[in-house]
């Protein structure tokens, strides 16, 4: 089965090695097409949450959201997902989102985020599957290896409105790479990811009836938890680029950052049954996650979403179909929740906190960039915007980023209207 998940938009890549996968060569298998991959883990009879080594007491309430009293009813005749979905991404190509973010107010197809305090770290290569403005799934490799593990644990519970999550971080359902990544991995000549995988200890308290708050909050960094137990954070890398395309994952979709927490950026190919209407995961709002298959050749993209990556449609919950609000993992860039619909409870920076180098502040509040950090509006570094200032399209470039000089050529990045110095 072929990564589907890691479909993420990318376009500025700096040198930078926080997360240095395993390495690998191509995928081991002949490379179905991201729908077919999608239409593999729908087909598949594994349940909902699968898990071993873990206890799942898992009830559904029905989530109801203020603003909105249609949330949490019971599904009408009517389709909300009628004319929606396409198959555009079957030949692989996928948009590159590097630097797709806003920090004043949500956007379509952008990350909403708190802070842009850039931490520096990522793959320290592009690969040759990294285009202009594309990059392609097909041509990627990812870290070698298919490590399982036996005491993995999740526990899924609701009570008195609360939905309790309690998971060691290890992949209930699915297996991880071999990292830290090893010299002779070939994806070492990428992503050299240091970094080693090791059980957390989560215990995440979410509301089990979420509501809309008055208006979609920033997020910065982890974004939910998957029913496997493993973490999922936003779309990029440390430097705000799309994880996905540039650093290097395992065979799952997943890799560790420094504090050894295994996590997704993107969809899964591990993950089964990645439907529409079936859950995959809670975001730190609450609402849950779901996949993107509607029918064959029938896959929600972001063009279908709204400007969090969520719709309100049918799911199963309680073993029944809910109309209720919910966020959808995509094959394309920002591939899942890219703000909060409802308060957010997602943990604050520290130990087991997500990727990005993002933070916040404890309310929520957006906050200034970084020095030399992406522009307030989604864009390249001003460093980069400065070494082009006198230069033109396709003349040679360097800047100072956080890990060393960057060298590049001088293009107008997408969104932009002026020339930066784009690493290659």
């Amino acid at each position: 089965m072929h990564k589907l998940a890691a479909i993420i938009f990318s376009f500025f890549a700096a040198i930078s090695s926080l997360f240095g996968p395993s390495g690998s060569a191509a995928k081991p298998q002949a490379s179905p097409s991201p729908t077919q991959a999608v239409a593999e883990m729908a087909s598949s009879s594994a349940p909902a949450i699968p898990v071993s080594g873990a206890s799942i007491a898992a009830t559904s309430s029905a989530i109801v959201a203020s603003s909105s009293p249609a949330l949490g009813s019971e599904a009408s005749s009517t389709d909300p997902l009628a004319g929606l979905g396409s198959d555009m991404y079957s030949d692989g190509i996928l948009p590159l989102g590097d630097y797709r973010y806003v920090t004043k107010a949500p956007k379509k197809g952008y990350v909403y985020l708190c802070n842009t305090a850039q931490g520096g770290g990522g793959a320290q290569e592009n690969g040759p599957w990294i285009g202009t403005s594309t990059w392609n799934i097909y041509q990627k490799i990812y870290v070698q290896g298919a490590t399982s593990w036996p005491n993995a644990t999740v526990h899924i519970s609701v009570a008195n409105g609360t939905r309790t999550i309690v998971s060691n971080g290890l992949p209930t359902v699915g297996t991880t790479g071999d990292f830290p990544i090893s010299a002779t991995d070939p994806a070492s000549a990428y992503d050299r990811n240091p970094n080693s995988i090791s059980a957390q200890n989560y215990d995440f308290n979410l509301p089990a009836n979420p509501v809309f708050a008055a208006a979609p909050g920033c997020i910065f960094g982890e974004v939910g938890v998957m029913t496997n137990g493993v973490p999922l954070l936003d779309a990029f890398d440390a430097e705000y680029r799309d994880a996905a395309a540039h650093e290097i994952q395992d065979s799952c979709d997943g890799h560790p950052h420094e504090n050894g927490v295994y996590h997704y950026h993107s969809l899964s190919a591990c993950i089964p049954d990645a439907t529409v209407t079936n859950i995959i995961g809670w975001a730190f709002d609450g609402f849950p996650i779901t996949g993107p298959k509607i029918a064959d050749h029938r896959y929600l993209t972001t063009a279908d979403l709204d400007e969090c990556h969520g719709i309100k449609s049918p799911i199963m919950m309680g073993g029944k179909l809910v109309d209720t609000y919910h966020y959808v993992m995509t094959l394309d860039f920002p591939y899942s929740v890219s703000c909060f619909r409802g308060r957010s409870y997602e943990p604050r920076p520290g130990a087991n906190a997500g990727s990005g180098g993002t933070a916040h502040s404890p309310d929520g509040a957006a906050q200034g960039s970084a020095t030399g950090a992406p522009g307030q509006n989604g864009g390249p570094p001003q460093a980069a915007v400065n070494a082009c200032s006198n230069g033109s399209n396709g003349s040679m470039c360097s800047f100072s980023g956080p890990n060393g000089t960057i060298s590049g050529i001088c293009r107008t990045p997408p969104g932009q209207s002026t020339l930066a110095c784009v690493p290659q």
